[in-house]
């Protein structure tokens, strides 16, 4: 074997390591971002106040809170349960992206496009607007601004109404 092979083979091989290095250094990462705040001050916003009470799942108690929801032309919203002075859940559809936090800053999921079915909370503005809820959902006007969404798999129900 010739004497100058290694020292080639060597120089190729440190020289596609470091070129593989710097493209995982450049390659830029697709996570998605935390949606910026909504400004209900803004043309085009609705918001609707109320209570409601939530209840996870079979297992796990209800709890009961303030409700706020606020929709605008562009079909965004958001959805909000708070237990004075902490919010419980956090919830928003901004163009295209969603995300919804609980608790302050314990758990998160965001994405693109549609919202996942199994969030109670991404059912409810839809529900409201008289769209049928998706997957296991069922929802139940009962009478002048009070409401039910119940899924009968998991157990979990948010039933509330919102303040003339």
């Amino acid at each position: 074997m010739a004497r100058w092979l290694p020292s080639v083979l060597g120089k190729t091989f440190r020289t596609c390591s470091a070129f593989l290095l710097a493209l995982v250094f450049c390659a830029s990462c697709t996570t998605n971002k935390t949606l910026p705040t909504a400004d209900f001050s803004q043309p085009g916003w609705r918001v609707l106040e109320g209570q409601a009470v939530w209840k996870p799942s079979n297992n796990r108690p209800e709890m009961a809170g303030d409700l706020l929801l606020a929709t605008n032309v562009n079909g965004n919203y958001f959805v909000q349960l708070t237990k004075s002075p902490f919010p419980v859940v956090t919830a928003m559809d901004m163009n295209d992206h969603w995300q919804i936090e609980f608790g302050v800053d314990q758990h998160s999921w965001r994405g693109r496009g549609n919202p996942p079915e199994r969030f109670v909370w991404f059912q409810l503005p839809g529900a409201l607007l008289g769209e049928k809820p998706s997957g296991n959902w069922q929802f139940d006007n009962l009478g002048a601004n009070s409401w039910r969404l119940v899924n009968a798999n998991s157990g979990e129900t948010l039933e509330g109404g919102f303040f003339p």
